[in-house]
């Protein structure tokens, strides 16, 4: 299935599997793995479901990706960022539901992190929290965690493999 983003990013890692009778809506979403100086970073803890995920969220119409990782930080941890380079890091493509989504994972340095969450309904129904922890407990959070819904046990593979590519990256 062609991409959107085909030579734009890096090679995306697949998660899930093309069903022929299924019709797939397109979605991009962002990423963002937040490095205060403390060297900690922003993991989400999603309670309906029993998940951990990088802050993220869909791209709105006409968005920059790296500005929509910079807005869903906000939204999600309350967290002023500045993006890393403009880069992104490693990308994922989900095929769930009747879902196409190509995900891009950021790095960017925390500027001001005193800032209060501004959830939607759907992220306060589904019990949205956050903590900050370094990036070895952050990865070890998400491959612990066991997922009670076919939703949280995509978002652990898609998250399991963003955050260790940008390990790579934090520690090179």
């Amino acid at each position: 299935m062609p991409t959107a983003l085909d030579n734009q990013f890096p090679v995306a890692k697949v998660i899930g599997t093309e069903k022929a009778e299924l019709t797939y809506t397109d979605r991009h979403s962002a990423r963002v793995v937040a490095v205060q100086e403390s060297g900690e970073i922003a993991l989400i803890h999603v309670k309906e479901g029993n998940y951990y995920k990088l802050p993220g969220g869909g791209i709105e119409k006409d968005e920059d990706h790296s500005k929509a990782a910079v807005r869903e930080m906000r939204e999600e941890t309350g967290a002023v960022v500045s993006i890393r380079d403009g880069v992104c890091i490693a990308t994922t493509e989900e095929l769930r539901f009747h879902l196409h989504q190509i995900s891009c994972v950021y790095i960017a340095d925390v500027v001001d992190a005193s800032g209060k969450p501004e959830l939607t309904e759907g992220e306060l129904i589904d019990g949205f929290t956050h903590e900050w922890i370094t990036p070895l407990e952050a990865l070890e959070k998400i491959q612990e965690a066991q997922p009670t819904s076919e939703m949280g046990r995509f978002v652990k593979e898609r998250d399991t493999y963003l955050l260790n590519e940008v390990i790579k990256v934090l520690q090179a």
